[in-house]
């Protein structure tokens, strides 16, 4: 497994059921096929450098996990789909591999 960090941005507005819904997406499609999550960091509400869909903040969390490489891509569509988040990055860590 390598290790990755995904970096979303969910709109501050919205209620706290919505909001986990969307980590409990992004957690269910990291652990299905085996990766593990080493931790996870919210950010909180900051200021975005540039207006998204009319916002001006967004509510940050940054997530380090470890998975197989054909995941991603999974991954990645999960996170296009779903409404609550705005922006997403998923990058490889090779520095925090074993």
């Amino acid at each position: 497994m390598k290790a990755y960090e995904i970096l979303f941005i969910v709109d501050p507005t919205i209620n706290d059921e919505t909001r986990a819904g969307a980590m409990k997406r992004i957690d269910t499609a990291i652990t299905e096929n085996g990766g593990v999550i080493d931790n996870v960091d919210n950010w909180g509400k900051r200021k975005l450098a540039y207006e998204i869909d009319k916002l001006t903040e967004g509510d940050y969390t940054l997530i380090n996990f470890q998975a197989d490489p054909d995941q991603i891509a999974e991954l990645d569509r999960v996170c296009r789909i779903t409404d609550a988040i705005k922006r997403h990055m998923i990058v490889r860590r090779p520095d925090h591999e074993e």
